[in-house]
């Protein structure tokens, strides 16, 4: 692809126009584009598709994710309605995570993920 610079072009301007680069401008529609996102959540969901998990339970399943991240992932998701947090007032204190209706709507999606994952793949290097 053959690039000609015009007055006001910028690097950033023609890096936007590549297939690689995502478009500020192109979004999902609805709650589509803000719900599932972040590198963890879908373990985290798909973990919870077997019932009610401690915070403690969920932090074995995604070892690499901080005390923090994973905090982070439990409050936007819940914000979203997808899982229910439930606290028992108990010493010590207990917190349990469990999909909302909502949440469970996504099980097809979540096990074609987790199938599409575990398929092995070559890696495509992709031109432009």
């Amino acid at each position: 692809m053959r690039s000609t610079r015009t007055p006001g072009s910028s690097i950033a301007h023609r890096a936007s126009s590549c297939a690689l680069v995502p478009k500020p401008n192109r979004r999902l529609s609805g709650e589509t584009g803000s719900t599932p996102g972040g590198v963890w959540k879908p373990r985290i969901l798909f973990a919870l598709l077997d019932g009610k998990k401690r915070f403690g339970e969920l932090s074995r399943i995604v070892p690499k994710a901080t005390q923090r991240m994973l905090t982070m992932h439990l409050r936007e998701v819940e914000a979203h309605g997808v899982i229910k947090r439930t606290l028992f007032a108990n010493v010590p204190l207990r917190v349990e995570h469990e999909l909302t209706e909502d949440g469970r709507s996504l099980e097809l999606v979540l096990h074609a993920l987790n199938d599409w994952g575990a398929k092995p793949r070559s890696i495509v290097e992709i031109s432009s």
